[in-house]
């Protein structure tokens, strides 16, 4: 099954300690980018998604489904 990455949710936010935007994707567990603009930061992040799945896909992994909008306590 192809994942569309775009409905992946992604959390973006600054870093002080980093002096940058950090993207994360919940859904795909230590999947992470930065950028040093909010735009970089999701262009980063898209890579790795793919990155992230390719990889995922060649060690035979599960690649789980996109489900939206996480909620949080």
């Amino acid at each position: 099954m192809e994942q569309n990455l775009n409905k992946y949710e992604v959390i973006i936010y600054w870093s002080e300690a980093d002096i940058s935007f950090i993207a994360e994707v919940p859904e795909l567990p230590g999947c992470m980018a930065d950028g040093e603009s909010y735009n970089d930061a999701i262009t980063n992040v898209q890579i790795v998604m793919g990155e992230w799945i390719e990889t995922a896909k060649s060690l035979g992994r599960t690649i789980p489904d996109a489900k939206g909008k996480l909620m949080y306590a």
